[in-house]
C-alpha cells in the first residue's frame, strides 16, 4: 500500500502496476440483502468541482482523494462510482479492495457549455469496463428538451445498456427531463418530469436485464417509484438545507419497493461539519 503522495512516483515508475491490481481484483459480490451503499466520485470530470456553496471544494485532489479513503473504509459502503483516474488513484491506495465498482462513462457534456447538452462518452466505454473488471457503468441522460443534441446522447446511451446488458454488466442510467435556462441546462426535479424522464431511461437497449436506475429525491416520492420495476438507486446532488431534512428524504424514500440503495458523493464528501466519517455512517446505516 502506499500513500497519496506516493502515487505520481508510482504511475512514472511503475504505470503497469494499475493493470496487475485490476487483474489480481476478485469480482465481489452484492451484499446479502441486496442492497447497494455506494460513493459516488465523477463530477471533477464534467468540469464541477463546487461542494456545499464552495466553487472550487474539489479542486484538490490529495484532499478528495482522502475524503474517499475514509468513505470507502466506513462499515456499510459497498463501492464506488468514478472515473478512471480516480478509480485508479483508489485502487493503489488499497482502498478498493472487496469493493464493487461502477466506471462513469459521458463526461463529455462539460458543465456550463454551449455544447453540455451533446453528453459524449469520453471517459470509460463498455470495453474499457469488462476489460477492468468493473461491475457496472453508469451513464448520465439529460434530456435537454429544446436542444437536437440530445438525440445523438440518447442513441449513444442506448448503445451502451445494450452492450452493458450483453455483457452481464449493471448498466446504470441516471435520467433527467432539463432545459436551457441563463446559460446553463437545468434539470426539473417535479415529480411529473422524474417519472417522465424514468419511462424514457428505462426503454433503452435490447434488453433491461441489466439496468438499474439512478434517480434524485423529489415530492411524492411514492409516484415516482411507482413508475418502475427496474433497481434503483437514489443520488445525493450538492448538498444544500440542513443535512438531518435530507436524512430523512432518504430513510423515507429507501423504504419504497425499487429503491436499493444511495449512490452518493458530494453531500458525504463534503459535510457542513466536514466530517465525513460520521455522514457516511449515516447514509450505510439508512441503506442496510
Amino acid at each position: 500500500m502506499i500513500t497519496i503522495d506516493e502515487l505520481t512516483t508510482v504511475r512514472v515508475e511503475d504505470p503497469a502496476r494499475i493493470g496487475r491490481l485490476l487483474a489480481e481484483r476478485t469480482a465481489p459480490r452484492m451484499p446479502a440483502d441486496g442492497r447497494l451503499m455506494m460513493i459516488a466520485c465523477d463530477h471533477p470530470a464534467r468540469g464541477s468541482l463546487s461542494a456545499a456553496g464552495r466553487p472550487m471544494a474539489m479542486a484538490d485532489r490529495r484532499d478528495l482523494l482522502a475524503r474517499l479513503v475514509i468513505a470507502l473504509s466506513r462499515p456499510g459502503v459497498d463501492g464506488l462510482l468514478g472515473t478512471a483516474d480516480i478509480i485508479e488513484d483508489l485502487l493503489l491506495l488499497g482502498a478498493l479492495d472487496d469493493k464493487i465498482v461502477f466506471g462513469s462513462l459521458n463526461r463529455g457534456g462539460l458543465a456550463g457549455t454551449g455544447f453540455e447538452a451533446d453528453d459524449r462518452m469520453t471517459a470509460y466505454d463498455v470495453v474499457g469496463t469488462t476489460g477492468a473488471g468493473l461491475q457496472g457503468a453508469k451513464m448520465l441522460l439529460r434530456i435537454v428538451l429544446d436542444d437536437p443534441a440530445t438525440a445523438d446522447t440518447l442513441q449513444t446511451c442506448g448503445r451502451a445498456v445494450t452492450e452493458l446488458n450483453r455483457a452481464g454488466r449493471i448498466a446504470l442510467v441516471e435520467p433527467f427531463l432539463a432545459r436551457h435556462a441563463g446559460g446553463r441546462i437545468v434539470n426539473d426535479l417535479t415529480p411529473e418530469a422524474v417519472i417522465t424522464s424514468i419511462a424514457i431511461a428505462q426503454g433503452l437497449g435490447a434488453s433491461s436485464a441489466y439496468t438499474w436506475l439512478k434517480i434524485p429525491v423529489t415530492e411524492r416520492m411514492e409516484e415516482v417509484a411507482a413508475a418502475t420495476t427496474l433497481p434503483t438507486l437514489l443520488l445525493g446532488g450538492d448538498p444544500v438545507g440542513e443535512p438531518e431534512d435530507t436524512y430523512a428524504q432518504w430513510e423515507s424514500a429507501l423504504k419504497l419497493p425499487p429503491v436499493r440503495g444511495l449512490m452518493v458523493g458530494r453531500s458525504l464528501l463534503y459535510p457542513s461539519d466536514d466530517d465525513v466519517a460520521v455522514a457516511v455512517d449515516t447514509a450505510a446505516g439508512m441503506v442496510h
